[in-house]
């Protein structure tokens, strides 16, 4: 899908009804207050981000314009990167801490989630893809880990500092990555309200440069196209048949997807291959009306 075309042939009402922006967020507010001030700073009905950052926590927050907040759960879980500042609380030797890291923080791990936090309580396996000790400074350390979804960087931290056995506690932190979503796109505080002020002058440049098509889910699920010929039902909720694709590229049963009819978004579907129907909706994207 060519999303620079989708953007470019959009209008900026489209745009705020099924679009995504990308956000820096500063340190202070919550992930959920960004959100709801985007909401009221753009007058929509409605704006989802994708994934919890915690208030001391900057960086990367992309949120989801009206429609696009349908989307969210197709986001949430992707893969994150982080870099960050440890403080070691005792006398320690680099090389020994990389080869903790090494041998007890790479690939699986099994991670309990903080006191603090809004799931349940329980351990839970989650994969460390790296984990970089980049540089030192005094019984500081400057880090970058990319991990999976879910993985709670503050506890990382406290459970290598048990680990090495003198205790660590992470002293700042930046997301720089949520899945497709990284800080070279992303927009700071002021930028987002500088481009809102002229979008209320008449002048739209600024805000629809910086809103992403909602169509960017085809990059995770791959894009399954469709004849125009039983659209209207399909946009009904009706479920897809094999003589309604393009090709059938091959997908696996129980596969998610993302549907198109030439470049309109219809909607997201599980594949079913059964006899007659090829897939079923999970959410269908109805026409912009007005």
């Amino acid at each position: 899908m060519n999303l620079e075309e989708i953007k470019n042939k959009k209008s900026i009402k489209e745009l705020l009804e099924f679009g995504i922006i990308n956000l820096d967020k500063p340190s202070g507010p919550t992930s959920f207050s960004v959100s709801e001030f985007a909401c009221k700073r753009l007058r929509l009905r409605k704006t989802s981000h994708f994934g919890t950052l915690d208030p001391k926590v900057t960086g990367v927050l992309p949120v989801a314009l009206n429609r696009a907040c349908k989307l969210t759960g197709y986001f949430l879980g992707e893969d994150k990167e982080y870099i960050g500042v440890m403080r070691i609380h005792g006398e320690f030797i680099l090389e020994n801490i990389k080869k903790v890291i090494d041998e007890k923080f790479i690939g699986k791990i099994i991670q309990m989630p903080p006191v603090k936090s809004r799931v349940k309580r329980q351990n839970r396996p989650r994969e460390i893809y790296s984990f970089e000790l980049i540089e030192k400074d005094g019984k500081d350390i400057l880090f970058k880990v990319k991990c999976e979804g879910g993985t709670y960087i503050r506890k990382l931290i406290d459970d290598l500092g048990k680990e090495i056995g003198v205790g660590a506690h992470m002293l700042e932190l930046r997301r720089i990555s949520a899945g497709i979503f990284d800080e070279t796109y992303s927009v700071n505080m002021y930028e987002f309200e500088k481009a809102v002020e002229e979008y209320e002058k008449g002048n739209q440049k600024l805000l629809k440069e910086i809103i992403i098509p909602a169509e960017i889910v085809s990059k995770i699920y791959p894009p399954m196209k469709i004849k125009e010929d039983n659209l209207k039902q399909i946009l009904t909720g009706k479920p897809i048949y094999k003589k309604d694709l393009v090709d059938d590229d091959g997908w696996k049963a129980d596969s998610i997807v993302s549907c198109f009819c030439k470049d309109n978004f219809v909607g997201m579907y599980k594949i079913f291959r059964g006899k007659e129907i090829f897939a079923k909706p999970e959410f269908v994207m109805q026409e912009m009306r007005g």
